[in-house]
């Protein structure tokens, strides 16, 4: 199984700190975040190789990063420079898996969040189902849920509605940015794409996904922190530095 890190982001909400460096390898406690996402996943034996998907201005900063790792990692640049003119996560996924010629089962994570659990659970569900898995939590704030992705399920974690910031939620489970793909699914990128699915929001491939194959959520066995901007960012690492 391969592990693709969306890091291709610029991080606005973050400037100055992210202007000229990217977020994924800002320290928290005694780590960066993309050091700690992949210390875990490391460490449940589901993963062979990592793909770093980059923008072109911060490709170095990862080549450089990813040369402290024992690990098997390519950093692939997407050839972005702005914000304004990114690729979008789903087609950062397609250039990954296009240009690496993977053909392999694949975990997709963002590089940016931060978790208090490990995700060997949520691996191993997702072989357990034989089938594309989302990540869920409880969300029931109103304003929270109408900007991410929330998901419908039964009793056996079957997604039955699953929407990328609807104006009227149908349900409280938010979706996080991971997913676990088989490779037969994570190849109909294209026939999403050429649909007109969204193509910039991580989660859009995986809502396009459930309506066409049996899609799964786990439910989080603990907290995800998202770093989003300088308050949260600030929060992470009170919450982490306390650790060291």
């Amino acid at each position: 199984m391969k592990c693709l890190i969306l890091a291709a982001g610029y991080a606005t909400r973050l400037f100055p700190l992210t202007e000229n460096f990217p977020k994924p390898l800002l320290q928290v406690g005694k780590s960066t975040i993309l050091d700690m996402l992949i210390d875990d996943i490391a460490s449940t034996g589901f993963i062979d190789e990592y793909v770093v998907i980059s923008n072109h201005r911060f490709y170095e900063h990862f080549s450089k990063w990813s040369d402290t790792r024992r690990e098997t990692i390519h950093v692939i640049d997407d050839g972005t420079m702005t914000n304004e003119t990114r690729l979008g996560a789903v087609r950062d996924i397609l250039f990954a898996v296009e240009s690496m010629n993977i053909c392999d089962d694949v975990l997709v994570i963002a590089g940016d969040n931060v978790l208090d659990f490990s995700l060997k659970g949520f691996l191993e569900f997702s072989k357990e189902k034989g089938a594309s898995c989302v990540m869920c939590h409880e969300e029931n704030d109103p304003a929270k849920k109408r900007k991410t992705a929330i998901i419908t399920k039964d009793a056996n974690g079957l997604i039955t509605s699953y929407e990328e910031k609807p104006a009227v939620p149908k349900g409280n489970h938010a979706v996080p940015p991971f997913y676990a793909y088989p490779e037969r699914d994570i190849k109909r990128i294209p026939e999403a794409l050429c649909e007109g699915m969204n193509a910039d929001a991580p989660g859009s491939f995986a809502a396009w996904l459930s309506k066409n194959e049996d899609v799964y959520a786990y439910e989080m066995p603990g907290k995800r922190y998202d770093v989003g901007d300088l308050e949260s960012y600030e929060e992470v690492k009170r919450r982490f530095d306390s650790d060291k």
